[in-house]
C-alpha cells in the first residue's frame, strides 16, 4: 500500500535536492563516520552528511526519522522525500531507536499529551495523536491502545495499565473491538467471512460490521507445517527442499559460519535426522520460540528482503521459529537449536546449533 509520490524539484535551506520517481536513497557517512547523508542510486548526493544520533535509516524511501545538531542543541524531526519537516521533537522511540517507515507510514508521539499518531509518506497526519500506543501499519491495519495509564516499573521501564485495544484501519475506522495485541498474527493473510474460519491455523475475530476477520497464526501455522510436512519425511531430499540456500551453523572455535544446504545436509544428515526424529516422541522436552532474523549474523545481500529500511527484522511478515530441544538428562547443559525462517516459499531451515555434535 505504498503511495506513489509525484515528486517535484525544490530546495530546503539550499541543502536538499529532491528525487524524481521511485528512487530509493541510501545512507552514507562523512569521512570520520560521525554524520550521515543520503545519495541516490546513481551515487548523486541528495543530502550532505549532517544527521547523527537517532538517524538509523539505511534507506530513504518516503519518510524517515532524523536528528541533527543545530546551535549546540539536538533537533529531531521527520523528513519526507520532498524535503518537508514534520513532527519536530516528536520522534517515537522504542528499544533505544526511532520508528521506521512501513507501507509509507511512520509513527510519532506527542510528548505533551503522551499520545501517539501516524504520518503518511507526505508528512500528513492520517491517524491523530489520540492513542496511548499503536503498532506499525501492517496491511493497512493498526492495533491501538486507548485510555490506558502509564505505570512505572523502574527508572528505565514502564507499562500500560487498563485501557482498551482496537484494530483500526488507516482511515482511523474501528474494525474490531477488544482486539488484544498479538505478535503471532499474519495481518497480510486477512480473510473476511460470515462465519469463523475452520482453518486450524487461523484465528477469527468478530468485526464491528458483523463479519469475521481471520488471520493466519504464525505459531499454529509453523507447528502444523513441522508435524505434517517436515517430520513426516526426514529424507535428504525433503530436508533440502525445506532449507534455505545456505545453512548457517555454529562451529567451535569459529562461531557462526555457513555452507550450501546440499553440502551441509549431506555432511550432517545423521545428526539432523536423529535429532529431528526426537520431536515425534511425546517425551521429548522441547519448545518453539518466535523472533526475527538476526541482522548481525545474516548480513549478506540475499537476506535484504527480510529487513526493513532501518535494518530491522520484518518479523511481522518473516518471523523465525526456533525449535529448542532440551537435553534428556537434567544435569546436562546446552540445547539443540533448529531455526526456520518464514519465506515467500514457506518455512525454510536456516540455522542449526548442536549441544554436543561438531557440525561440518
Amino acid at each position: 500500500m505504498k503511495k506513489i509520490l509525484i515528486l517535484f524539484i525544490s530546495f530546503l535551506f539550499n541543502t536538499l535536492a529532491f528525487s524524481q520517481g521511485n528512487d530509493i536513497w541510501t545512507a552514507f557517512p562523512n569521512k570520520d563516520t560521525t554524520l550521515t547523508g543520503f545519495k541516490d542510486k546513481n551515487g548523486v548526493v541528495k543530502i550532505e552528511p549532517k544527521f547523527n544520533g537517532f538517524t538509523i535509516a539505511r534507506k530513504f524511501e518516503n519518510i524517515i526519522a532524523v536528528t541533527e545538531e543545530e546551535n549546540s542543541r539536538w533537533k529531531s524531526y521527520y523528513l519526507t522525500k520532498q524535503g518537508k519537516i514534520v513532527g519536530l521533537d516528536s520522534l517515537y522511540i522504542f528499544d533505544n531507536g526511532p520508528d521506521c517507515e512501513n507501507e509509507g507510514y511512520i509513527r510519532f508521539r506527542d510528548h505533551k499529551t503522551d499520545k501517539m499518531g501516524i504520518f503518511n509518506s507526505e508528512g500528513k497526519i492520517v491517524i491523530p495523536a489520540i492513542y496511548r500506543d499503536l503498532t506499525k501499519v501492517r496491511n493497512g491495519m493498526i492495533i491501538v491502545l486507548k485510555d490506558a495509564i502509564r505505570t512505572k516499573i523502574d527508572d528505565e521501564h514502564f507499562t500500560w495499565t487498563g485501557g482498551k485495544e482496537f484494530l483500526i484501519d488507516i482511515n482511523n475506522k474501528v474494525l474490531i473491538e477488544n482486539f488484544s495485541y498479538n505478535d503471532d498474527l499474519n495481518f497480510y493473510s486477512l480473510e473476511k467471512s460470515k462465519e469463523p474460519s475452520k482453518d486450524q491455523t487461523r484465528d477469527s475475530f468478530l468485526g464491528v460490521d458483523g463479519q469475521y476477520y481471520s488471520f493466519i497464526n504464525f505459531d499454529k501455522e509453523f507447528k502444523y507445517w513441522l508435524e505434517n510436512i517436515l517430520l513426516k519425511d526426514l529424507s535428504k531430499a525433503n530436508l533440502e527442499k525445506h532449507s534455505f540456500d545456505k545453512i548457517t551453523y555454529w562451529k567451535e572455535p569459529d562461531g557462526w559460519i555457513n555452507a550450501p544446504k546440499t553440502k551441509f545436509i549431506n555432511q550432517n544428515y545423521t545428526y539432523l535426522k536423529l535429532k529431528l526424529q526426537e520431536l515425534k516422541n511425546s517425551k521429548t522436552d522441547y519448545f518453539v520460540s518466535s523472533d526475527g532474523l538476526n541482522q548481525f549474523i545474516f548480513e549478506s545481500d540475499e537476506y535484504d528482503i527480510y529487513f526493513n529500511n532501518c535494518n530491522e527484522s520484518k518479523d511481522w511478515i518473516y518471523p523465525t521459529m526456533d525449535v529448542v530441544i532440551n537435553p534428556k538428562r537434567q544435569n546436562d547443559r546446552g540445547q539443540d537449536h533448529f531455526e526456520f525462517l518464514r519465506t515467500d516459499y514457506g518455512y525454510k531451515m536456516i540455522s542449526v546449533s548442536s549441544r554436543t555434535d561438531n557440525l561440518k
